[in-house]
Order: structure tokens, then sequence, then C-alpha cells
């Protein structure tokens, strides 16, 4: 059995993660902060999602691997602490703001109704983004996503683990991907979907989520011994992943950018997530590990789910430079987001460890060299609420 498999932890941290995380959330911050034709912010939920993916399935692998089954009431519950808090309190505040007349915006029941129970993305479909809702809180898009993600992915995986092995279960997940991209295709050359049907809806964007699962699922690279020499990951795979998401950058045309720009990113995404894992002291993995960029990850959930809101109210009350505002705008979300982790997300934490299939200690992954100086992880013992 796998050495972590042998160790127990209710959440773990991996190196580079947070870092991850920071830039992603930073990208999209720039995207709102009015950089949008510039700058990739919807990559950034790209790889959030990538990311959720990679992190559910590897907690859900030990799980069965240290218990031999799957609590579904304990993971739904779990699931429950570290997203609803920050999202209702937000999303409170926000309605409560725009009701009142310091949010400019207009209110309805049902839109507020479907991002309550999750189904804001398909609202957005039918309704369209900026009616009913309170300023900023049109990116609960995502999160309703995720959701139906979480709703469905355990079952899924369950199933899997009785009747497959772990490279079985790659093979099938990168087939669903494969069907959602197949999905897109004939939405939009069959059924003429517009762009909000295929950016936001859960059936046409879970594979995103999807690739990292297979990624957890098979040549993990916290669990398993990743193939290929170290060089063949740094300056091969590597490159030809950037590679990919520049080309998922650059070409245009709206066939081709709601139709193969997930997917390829989605694939691009593999070597740059083995390698900041693997290799975290190494280039540019060393910038994910700064202790300040670290930071920005850990409290990144709250960060998300604030930014919109506090941009938009920075505009509207204030009549300074853009870039000035967008400065503004980052120093209070992240001060605010700060309060949020302190004072909300990590007492849920501490409750998520209590309710743990896996232990109740979170573990630390530490990077040693085998005899082809190869690294392989290593659980110890260290806190972490960013799971």
């Amino acid at each position: 059995m796998n050495a972590v498999a042998n160790r127990s932890a209710s959440a773990f941290y991996i190196p580079s993660l947070d870092g991850i995380r920071a830039a992603a959330v930073l990208l999209v911050f720039a995207a709102h902060a009015g950089l949008n034709e510039r700058v990739p912010g919807n990559f950034g939920v790209t790889v959030f999602f990538f990311l959720s993916g990679y992190l559910i399935t590897t907690l859900l692998r030990m799980e069965w691997d240290k218990r031999g089954r799957i609590s579904l009431k304990d993971f739904y519950l779990r699931r429950a602490l570290r997203i609803l808090p920050p999202m209702y309190i937000v999303l409170t505040v926000a309605s409560l703001l725009t009701a009142f007349g310091l949010l400019q915006g207009s209110l309805d029941v049902g839109a507020l109704a479907a991002q309550a129970v999750h189904l804001s993305n398909y609202y957005i479909v039918a309704n369209g983004w900026w009616d009913g809702r309170a300023p900023g809180t049109w990116i609960y898009w995502s999160l309703a996503v995720e959701e139906h993600f979480y709703l469905v992915f355990p079952l899924v995986y369950i199933w899997l683990r009785r009747h497959s092995n772990r490279k079985q279960q790659m093979l099938v997940l990168m087939g669903l991907c494969a069907l959602v991209l197949a999905w897109r295709f004939i939405l939009v050359f069959a059924l003429g979907a517009e762009k909000d049907r295929l950016y936001v809806a859960s059936d046409t964007r879970v594979d995103s989520i999807l690739f990292g699962c297979a990624l957890a699922v098979y040549g993990n690279p916290v669990l398993d011994k990743v193939r290929g020499s170290d060089r063949w990951w740094k300056y091969v795979w590597l490159p030809l992943g950037l590679a990919g998401l520049l080309v998922s950058f650059l070409v245009r045309g709206f066939e081709f950018e709601q139709v193969f720009r997930y997917s390829l990113q989605g694939i691009s995404l593999f070597p740059l997530f083995i390698v900041a894992i693997r290799y975290p002291d190494w280039a540019f993995c060393r910038i994910l590990n700064w202790r300040p960029v670290k930071f920005v990850g850990v409290v990144s959930y709250s960060f998300y789910l604030m930014h919109p809101t506090i941009l938009w109210a920075v505009n509207q009350w204030t009549s300074w430079h853009p870039v000035i505002q967008a400065m503004a705008g980052l120093a209070l979300t992240l001060s605010l987001s700060t309060a949020m982790y302190f004072g909300v997300e990590r007492p849920m934490a501490t409750i998520r460890k209590r309710l743990s299939r896996i232990g109740t200690a979170a573990a630390k992954v530490e990077m040693v060299h085998s005899t082809r100086n190869q690294p392989r992880p290593i659980l110890q013992v260290a806190e972490s609420t960013s799971n």
C-alpha cells in the first residue's frame, strides 16, 4: 500500500497549490478590475476547477485506501462547512447593501433563491447576468458548477473504485471529458448555443474539474510515482503544457473558444500541476511558495467571493483613477478576506477535521529522493485549512 495511505490526514498541505490558488484568483481579480481584454481571467476559473477536482479526488482516494469505504454523510458535511458559511455571509451582506441602496442594483427573489440553492449558472442561461442579484454576486455561477460536481462525483468515484483499477478509472474520467467536449461541439455546431450557455452551465464546464480528477487517480504527484525523468517533466512536458495554454489564449474565434479551449487548457494543466507539486523548489515554483503568495492562496476562497462586489462598490463610491480604484479594491478585498479566514474559515476547518474519516491531523508533503533522484511524497503532520 502507498505510504500516503498508511498515514492519517483530514486535510493535507501540498507545496505550490496555495501559490496556484493565488495566481488563479489574482488573474480573475485583474480581469474584473478592468484588464479583461488583456488578462485571461476566465482561465483563472478553469484553474480553480482543475484544482478542486484534483484535491477532492485525492482526499476521496486517501479515505478509501485508509478505510476501505467513503462516508458520503461526512463528505457532504465537510463540503458544506467549507463552502457555505463564507458564501452565505457574502451573499447576505451584498444583498443587504443593495436592498438599502448602498450598492446600485436590483434584487429579485427568484434570482436570490437560485444563488442560495446553487442554480445561479442555469438562471444566468435563462435570464441573463445582471438583473435581480447584488452586484458582484454573479460569480456564484462557478460555485454552482462545483456544487453540482460535489453532489454527484463521490457516487461516481465509489462505483469506479469497486469496478476498476486506477488506470481504468483515469480512462473513464478522460472519456467523460471527451463526452463533454462532444456535447459542446453539438451545442455550437448543431444547436447554435450562445456563449453564456457554454461558459457557465455545469454540463459544459464540468470537464475542467474532471481533468483534475483524472490526475488524482492515476499519476498523482502526491500519491504515485510519476513516470518519466525529471528532465522530461521540466524541459519537455512543462514547455508543451505552456505552449498549449498559449495557443488557448491566442487563438480566437467563437467555435474554438467555446468548444475546444477548455479541453486544451485541461490537458495542458497536467504537466504544470505535476511539476509545481513535485519540484516546489525549482524555478518558477519557488515563487508559488513564497509566504505572501501562499497566504493569498490560503484566503483565496473568500477573496474570490468578495472581490467583484468590492470592486463595484469602490467604483460606485469613488471617482478615483481606475488604477487607484483597483489598488484600493485589492487592499480592501485582502483585508476582509483575511478577516473571513480567521473568523469563519479556520473555525469551520477545525470542525471539519473532527469529522474526517481519514484522521484528525493534517498532512504536509515533504519531498525526498529515491535512488533515481526522483521525489516521492511522504506525509508529515502540519496544519492546513485550504482544502
